[in-house]
């Protein structure tokens, strides 16, 4: 004898705490909350993209010495993962300037965020997760052209555009370096302005920041595209716009911050 099917059960609600509806146009104006901010005493934030460009600079000349070339461009799409822990001064300036008119070099150098050691601890998940994508990339590279040696940067051009390796090596790379770039700024955007001002542990604030980017995809992703033409900008720049282009998206990815952040006493 057939048994009854069962009832249907209503679709269970999915709680949306962390979503803000906030129109598309917001992230325009964490922008300019951005550029008002690095207008606010200027030469500590250009002095403090300066000192970016120069880590930048550095880590791309160390894979060229270390022969190691082919990795600088997935290293690149890493920044994207550190940038926001690197902007950790830039948010401490954004948040002193709501209470007071000024802010040193010296406070955003010496940051002493409310969680403590935590943000040390998100930081190197970070990045071992860029280890994790430069790992991908080597293998990937591995994948196409065996174990060749880097052709060098006179002959990559032709090696990746005349080839069907080239071409296929292009589309893979960029469709799991994508993911990896959407995962990685989903859970690093708000994880370490929360860490900064709240006193809560790695995890939640990293899990905190994919749910708010989640939940906020309407607003999140022009924000993301504002970030990723940003830091086109500064590559193709020789990454001396990022002088200016670092505390500006720095600066701005506070205002998001402070745009979306959930109420405090839901995070105890």
């Amino acid at each position: 004898m057939l048994e009854p099917l069962p009832a249907l059960e209503p679709r269970l609600h999915i709680s949306a705490r962390f979503a803000r509806n906030l129109p598309r146009r917001a992230a325009l104006s964490w922008l300019a909350a951005g550029w008002s901010d690095l207008c606010r005493d200027p030469v500590q934030s250009l002095l403090y993209g300066f000192a970016v460009f120069v880590l930048s600079a550095l880590v791309v000349l160390g894979m060229i010495w270390a022969g190691l070339p082919l990795l600088i461009f997935p290293a690149l799409s890493g920044f994207l993962v550190i940038g926001p822990l690197l902007a950790i001064g830039l948010y401490e300036k954004s948040r002193r300037l709501k209470t007071t008119s000024h802010a040193n070099l010296r406070q955003m150098l010496l940051v002493r965020p409310a969680s403590g050691g935590q943000l040390v601890f998100a930081g190197l998940l970070s990045c071992l997760l860029v280890m994790l994508w430069l790992r991908a990339a080597d293998l990937l590279y591995a994948l196409f052209f065996g174990l060749l040696p880097f052709p060098g940067f006179d002959q990559l051009p032709t090696q990746l555009l005349t080839t069907p390796r080239g071409w296929a090596l292009i589309l893979t790379g960029s469709a799991i370096g994508g993911l990896f770039a959407a995962f990685a700024m989903a859970i690093s955007l708000f994880s370490f302005p929360m860490l900064l001002e709240r006193r809560v542990d790695a995890l939640t604030a990293l899990g905190s920041s994919f749910a708010i980017t989640v939940q906020n995809l309407r607003v999140v992703l022009p924000w993301g595209a504002i970030v990723a033409l940003g830091f086109a900008l500064s590559v193709l720049t020789g990454l001396l716009g990022l002088i200016v282009i670092f505390p500006l998206l720095g600066h701005g990815t506070w205002h998001a911050w402070v745009a979306l952040r959930p109420p405090a006493e839901r995070e105890a």
